[in-house]
């Protein structure tokens, strides 16, 4: 475990404030009538990530202090997540029920659980348990925006979450390859500081000579696919995703309306050609892939490729709160969407899930999921890194989900 030293001390705090402040100025363009419905099962409402994150803060470091007194013990049979070891979660699906407590009184819930944290922080507590809170919160910072995003499409009345939406330019870039040779290579986080378990250990994988595109798939090109009858034709198709097809009659991307535009956090807006397209299932992607005459790249690829790019792009902090065309002045590698790999999510050689309660933080979700790499447009800057490993059941559409092709030297 790591102890908190004087001068880690107070940009734990300072970072703590910043994170924690983030999330409840997400909340502010929302009602409270907002911030109670859930749309479906797998999103949650805002007032439940309000209070589940607090929750967690509180069950991982403070129920452990002496002297700590526990907000309210009822709060544990509504905002545990899926910690059996804790306690019995309440029903993912039920999350939306819950009217009470009120937004209020969730807020003053943060309140108590940051003045304690802080406290806290200045004395001898383990900082990477800290450190994880803060990861786990901007997680949710961005399933925040995603749910609430879900919710106001359903609504018939379509309602922008923030400000209309800014008219964007088209900007095509031309689809380049970056081309590897392979061989041993290592993979997996190696350096110091946080990361989560799932990560780690680093090791070595042997990759074949491969290229990857420079950008991801955009909008106008998946009409392509599209126009051309791709969600018609049966042999672009794994048998899960065409099964899905039928049965559900997809016919685009999630959002995209029939008249040319698309919806977004800031409302209807024109669909632009050359922004990325996203909001895909793993299906979808595997499709164009096929149909395109190229595959997708696997999470090890996708890794190496970005080891060599700086970490910056469009996330959260851009305010954009959409995907971007790709910039003339390098490759598209982070932010904008989680990109699909084929590769299943499964544990690394050697594999230790984190200690405690934590220790079923990412370790019981691997099996029938697919790991997603690069951050999206509403994922915090802060948070990612090329071994950051996100995972989804294949059908996932309501995340910022994006494609970016590869193919074999």
């Amino acid at each position: 475990m790591l102890i908190a030293e004087p001068r880690r001390t107070k940009s734990l705090a300072k970072r703590f404030c910043e994170i924690r402040s983030l999330t409840e100025s997400l909340v502010k363009p929302l009602s409270a009538e907002d911030q109670c419905i859930q749309s479906m099962e797998y999103a949650s409402p805002t007032k439940w990530h309000l209070a589940h994150t607090t929750w967690f803060f509180e069950t991982m470091i403070l129920r452990h202090l002496p002297g700590y007194n526990i907000f309210n013990e009822e709060f544990d049979l509504i905002f545990n997540s899926y910690y059996w070891g804790v306690g019995i979660p309440m029903s993912r699906r039920e999350r939306g029920i819950l009217s009470r407590p009120s937004l209020k009184q969730v807020l003053e819930y943060r309140a108590h659980v940051d003045a304690a944290v802080l406290r806290a922080i200045e004395s001898d507590i383990p900082a990477d348990v800290v450190e994880l809170g803060l990861h786990h919160e901007q997680q949710h910072q961005e399933l925040l925006l995603t749910d609430i995003k879900h919710a106001f499409w359903m609504n018939p009345l379509k309602p922008a979450y923030s400000m209309p939406a800014i008219k964007t330019l088209e900007d095509n870039q031309p689809l380049n390859w970056l081309a590897f040779d392979g061989g041993r290579v290592e993979v997996g986080y190696r350096d110091e500081g946080f990361s989560f378990d799932n990560e780690k250990p680093a090791h070595e994988r042997i990759v074949t000579p491969f290229r990857i595109a420079s950008r991801l798939v955009t909008c106008g090109e998946f009409q392509d696919f599209i126009d051309d009858g791709g969600y018609e034709n049966p042999l672009h198709w794994l048998s899960d995703g065409w099964t899905i097809v039928q049965k559900d009659k997809w016919n685009a991307p999630l959002y995209w309306l029939d008249n040319g535009t698309i919806f977004t956090l800031r409302g209807i807006k024109t669909r632009v050609s050359s922004e990325p397209v996203t909001h895909i299932s793993f299906f979808e992607a595997m499709a164009y892939a096929s149909w395109a005459g190229k595959r997708l790249p696997t999470e090890f690829e996708w890794e190496i490729a970005a080891q060599k790019e700086d970490v910056r792009g469009n996330f959260l902090e851009s305010g954009e709160l959409a995907p971007k065309s790709a910039q003339a002045d390098g490759h598209q590698f982070f932010g904008d969407g989680w990109e699909w790999t084929r590769s299943s999510y499964e544990p690394y050689p050697g594999f230790k899930p984190f200690d405690g309660a934590a220790s079923e933080y990412n370790g019981k979700f691997m099996v029938g999921q697919l790991v997603l790499k690069g951050g999206s447009c509403v994922t915090p800057e802060g948070h990612i890194r090329p071994s950051y490993r996100n995972f989804f059941s294949p059908a996932t559409r309501w995340q910022f989900s994006a494609i970016r092709l590869a193919e074999d030297i």
